[in-house]
């Protein structure tokens, strides 16, 4: 099922298919491989993408490899693959001293 959305980045507004963005391979401006887009998220008010939610992540960057989501102002260009204009240099998982076990279900936000 496709579904078009508006898209507003920066002044310019474009019509993409969003689920084309799906399973691309993402990397950074340095050519670094860092995950797959595994989900879109909306900001529903705005009528516009909000971030991306990578998966299979690279466990050199991402500790644990979980899923993290980027804002989509990262989002340099989009093609055959995504390239960010940001990524942090190692994305690691704070833990709560109280949490005695982690729910896999969690997604970690880059901001």
């Amino acid at each position: 099922m496709y579904f078009d959305y508006m898209m507003e980045k920066e002044t310019k507004v474009e019509v993409e298919v969003v689920t084309s963005f799906l399973k691309l391979p993402v990397y950074s401006r340095d050519g670094v491989y860092i995950g797959h887009v595994g989900n879109v998220f909306f900001d529903m008010d705005e009528k516009r993408i909000s971030s991306l939610l990578l998966t299979n992540t690279n466990p050199s960057i991402v500790e644990g490899t979980v899923d993290v989501a980027v804002p989509y102002r990262w989002v340099n260009a989009i093609g055959d693959i995504v390239i960010l204009s940001h990524f942090p240099e190692r994305v690691t998982t704070k833990k709560k001293e109280e949490e005695t076990e982690k729910d896999d279900s969690e997604i970690d936000i880059v901001e």
